[in-house]
């Protein structure tokens, strides 16, 4: 009993922690330049034409889209490669297999920061430098991490479906495409979620890459509202808020398959 007690303590001192900074925002977006620093969390007059402001400093609807499409065609690649790749490392037997498995892996380790410049020269190169192909090439053919995530996931499925599927004449690409991909919805769904909020949340590959408005994210949005000398905080926790939104209604329409995803791929501690 008193366990039980002291752990939900933790989690609700865990809860609180994460959600002060976003409930914090969240009032700030309702205040005035001149409040924004008061201690009480409810703003006595809602300023909620902090949130129309932001639109005419800046064009959210269109960094909004435009990351709304980098992430879905970076997901869509990340979900298919990444299952393709996770199921050859997990049924398919080929000379290598487990050092070429340990030589991918191995890149988790190395930082994004090593990999920035030379994944800059290359765009360069190919005349992608602030265009939309910069943001989604690069991410599109798969990751060491999602990979891993798929080959857990397809080893946990039994040997019997695939033995069915070679008496009945399955070539290995039927037998992934039809037979088991089918089976992984709930990992692929975690991918899925974990792919898109890393896309959205990006940062410093755009900001590397775009200049120009017509292209820009909504995570380079929040940087040009930032003035050099004075930054209006409420409408720039506005449009924090605005970015978020997102964000929270997939997580919640996803959150089942996502757990039970996590719970099954061999990800959840076990």
């Amino acid at each position: 009993m008193v366990s039980g007690v002291l752990i939900y303590l933790a989690l609700v001192g865990v809860a609180w922690c994460a959600l002060t900074p976003i409930l914090w925002a969240l009032s700030a977006s309702l205040k005035s330049d001149g409040a924004v620093t008061d201690p009480n969390p409810l703003p006595a007059h809602p300023q909620w034409s902090n949130y129309t402001a932001v639109f005419d400093l800046i064009p959210l609807g269109r960094m909004l889209l435009n990351t709304v499409v980098y992430a879905a065609c970076v997901t869509a690649g990340q979900v298919f490669f990444c299952s393709l790749a996770g199921y050859a490392f997990a049924r398919l037997r080929f000379p290598g297999r487990e050092v070429l498995f340990l030589c991918y892996l191995t890149t988790l380790m190395v930082p994004l920061t090593v990999t920035v410049i030379p994944q800059f020269i290359l765009m360069r190169a190919v005349g992608w430098v602030d265009t939309p192909w910069s943001m989604i090439v690069p991410g599109l053919f798969g990751s060491a991490f999602g990979t891993y995530l798929m080959r857990q996931f397809f080893a946990t499925l039994p040997m019997e479906l695939e033995e069915a599927a070679i008496l009945d004449g399955c070539t290995p690409w039927q037998i992934y495409w039809r037979v088991l991909l089918p089976h992984t919805r709930p990992a692929l769904m975690v991918l899925a979620v974990l792919t898109w909020i890393t896309v959205w949340n990006d940062f410093l590959w755009p900001l590397i890459m775009i200049q120009r408005n017509d292209y820009a994210t909504a995570t380079l949005g929040l940087v040009r509202l930032q003035g050099q000398y004075h930054t209006r905080w409420p409408i720039l926790m506005a449009a924090a808020m605005l970015i978020l939104l997102p964000l929270i209604a997939i997580y919640a329409v996803a959150q089942r398959a996502f757990v039970r995803g996590i719970a099954m791929s061999g990800m959840g501690g076990r």
